[in-house]
């Protein structure tokens, strides 16, 4: 599951973005909400889809099904000179990530999470960073309920 250590320079989103819960999560809303508006978007990076979390920091270290966040759907542009309408801007901030492989469904995430935050992070020589999490969906990602789906996941440390 663990891929790599990568530090990162920042990045510029467009997409939507929604507050939302793992216990009412509006991840379908919002991605919804992106994909049939794809062909409006100019001057992007790659095809690579962004999931975008962004959690209040003292929150998630108490983090239930009922934690508030904000989830959103995004891709990466060169630049803020041509957002279609109602579309958000956003910058990820430059930092150190921890990446991992998630491979199979949106269900079978919990497994992964699991590693993440109970197994590798308490120990390794890193600690959680107060930066959004995010992960890309590249070419080999064929939908949340394909177990053949593959996904990076992106881990905010220092």
């Amino acid at each position: 599951m663990f891929l790599r250590i990568e530090t990162i320079l920042p990045k510029k989103l467009i997409g939507f973005s929604t507050p939302t819960t793992l216990a009412d999560d509006k991840t379908f809303f919002i991605w919804n909400k992106l994909m049939p508006r794809l062909k409006e978007t100019k001057n992007l990076v790659s095809a690579d889809l962004y999931s975008v979390q962004i959690y209040n920091f003292d929150s998630f270290q108490n983090f239930s099904p009922a934690t508030e966040f904000t989830k959103c759907a995004f891709v990466e542009v060169k630049n803020f000179d041509f957002v279609p309408k109602q579309f958000e801007t956003f910058e990820l901030p430059a930092g150190e990530y921890a990446v991992f492989l998630h491979k199979g469904t949106s269900e079978d995430f919990a497994k992964t999470s699991q590693y993440i935050f109970a197994e590798w992070l308490p120990n390794s020589e890193f600690e959680l960073d107060d930066r959004p999490h995010f992960a890309v969906m590249r070419d080999l990602y064929f939908g949340h309920e394909n177990p053949n789906s593959q996904e990076e996941i992106w881990i905010p440390i220092k």
